[in-house]
């Protein structure tokens, strides 16, 4: 469930994200985002354009 809440803020986003970015405009924990993120990443929906930043692959 939040892998798409997740997912679905970085689809909105015109820039990349931040995990704490993430974290305001879902509202969900820490420990829940990043494992959003991991499993994002590992089915390559997202990327790492720079350290700490993360985008859709569009």
């Amino acid at each position: 469930m939040s892998v798409e809440i997740v997912y679905d803020a970085f689809l909105k986003s015109e820039e990349p994200l931040k995990p704490g970015d993430i974290q305001i405009i879902t509202g969900l924990e820490k420990a829940d985002v990043d494992k959003a993120i991991k499993a994002l990443k590992k089915e390559g929906k997202i990327d790492s354009p720079k350290r700490c930043y993360y985008a859709a692959v569009k």
